[in-house]
């Protein structure tokens, strides 16, 4: 049975802090949209972000037919431990040749493993939806994004962007806000498919987003005040209990691109795809 590994990005005390919110961890919310189309894969995770963390009954990387990089509220530059060491996985995972998918943190540690830069982006944070992200005529015809549009919309939220990709790799998407919003991270033996945005996030996980982050928004001046945001996630939370209300996601200023979930996931199933299924029957 083909099976994979989430590195969930986040630290204990964050982890902590989101349960008592009510928050599902980054590695949760990859669970559940991988197992929305394939609910055979064997799903492990590891808290690498810990001091004391281990892989799941004494298994290794090897055993393992993919390796996902969760989001997470890091900082790919910073030198603590519970940065370096998901850095040092990627690198082994990369010498091993384990294919490899990462989305927004995940994009930010496959680069800094290949000799790339991160910093943080002086245009603020995108938080909510990436909007307009265009591919590139190679983004075009890569095979990450068979079945997307050229131009399309995305979840998201980050502060800290790519500024520099390693020279080996290959930029994939951009828009107005981060020159790389998707590209392919070659690490030693792997390649890693990776993205700025969240593909992973379902409208509920945006919920959740605007009401944690809320008073940061307000401040950021994304809304005015609180009863303009509380508008807005009252709106959210309608789509995402009715997500085929057109009219709720013309109001929102969305589209098939966030409401419909294997399109929006578009990017992790034909990772999957290409490298799971494949591996595991040869």
């Amino acid at each position: 049975m083909p099976s994979l590994l989430l590195m969930e990005g986040n630290t204990a005390s964050k982890r902590k802090l989101g349960a008592q919110l009510g928050v599902r961890s980054s590695s949760e919310i990859y669970a559940l949209a991988i197992r929305a189309h394939y609910p055979e894969l064997v799903l492990d995770v590891v808290n690498a972000a810990d001091e004391d963390y281990s892989i799941p009954g004494d298994r290794s990387l090897t055993d393992y037919d993919g390796l996902v990089i969760t989001g997470s509220s890091l900082h790919a530059y910073d030198q603590d431990f519970s940065v370096t060491n998901q850095i040092e996985i990627v690198k082994q995972a990369g010498v091993i040749g384990l294919p490899m998918f990462g989305s927004c943190w995940g994009l930010q540690i496959a680069v800094m493993a290949a000799g790339g830069l991160v910093e943080y982006n002086p245009k603020g944070r995108e938080v909510g939806f990436a909007r307009k992200i265009l591919l590139n005529d190679t983004g075009a015809i890569h095979p990450m994004f068979r079945g997307k549009s050229r131009v399309f919309d995305a979840p998201c939220i980050h502060y800290d962007e790519v500024i520099e990709l390693p020279e080996s790799a290959t930029l994939l998407a951009s828009n107005d806000h981060s020159l790389v919003q998707a590209a392919i991270v070659p690490v030693s033996n792997s390649n890693v498919w990776a993205v700025q945005y969240h593909p992973e996030f379902d409208l509920e996980q945006l919920v959740q987003l605007f009401t944690l982050y809320a008073d940061d928004m307000i401040a950021q001046g994304f809304f005015a005040d609180r009863s303009l945001l509380d508008g807005h996630v009252e709106l959210l939370s309608r789509l995402a209990a009715s997500p085929q209300d057109h009219g709720l996601a013309w109001q929102i200023g969305i589209d098939e691109d966030i409401t419909d979930d294997r399109r929006r996931r578009l990017e992790i199933i034909n990772w999957i795809e290409t490298f799971i299924t494949l591996r595991a029957s040869t």
